[in-house]
């Protein structure tokens, strides 16, 4: 029986493209989602999907900054906690911790896992994804 092998990005660019990829997908999801009171998503099933999403590109770029500080591909974290703890070797890392937080409880908690529907929270969710996606990118070109 072969192993599943989750997509590990070889490079920091493949990480932060992938994840400005997903990052878009998401947003094209979620664009199609009704808002109901001007305040919910009408379909959870349309805001789950896109939360997951996003919440992976997250993941994705905070990969892309690990390999560009020399982490084998094999060696990324692959939890939570895991990303917490490369997060928090990072320097400087208040901000980005932060938003790994807002990206984590928003989006995959509680929009993807219970599928939350509050526009601003996601919107929020996906705010912090973006500020996730511009930090990794600048500090990965300070280091080469």
């Amino acid at each position: 029986m072969k192993k599943y092998e989750r997509g590990i990005p070889k490079n920091k660019e493949e990480a932060i493209a992938e994840a400005k990829r997903f990052l878009k997908n998401a947003k094209e999801i979620l664009s199609k989602a009704e808002i109901e009171y001007g305040r919910i998503y009408k379909d959870p099933k349309i805001t789950r999907e896109a939360a997951g999403i996003a919440y992976l590109a997250a993941l994705m770029a905070i990969d892309g900054y690990l390999l560009s500080m020399g982490v084998p591909p094999n060696k990324l974290p692959t939890s939570i906690e895991e990303y917490m703890g490369a997060v928090k070797k990072i320097p400087r890392n208040g901000k980005l911790m932060a938003n790994l937080i807002t990206a984590y409880q928003n989006l995959h908690i509680f929009a993807y896992y219970r599928g939350g529907v509050g526009v601003q929270m996601i919107k929020e969710g996906i705010k912090s994804v973006e500020e996730i996606i511009k930090a990794v990118t600048q500090k990965s070109r300070c280091r080469t």
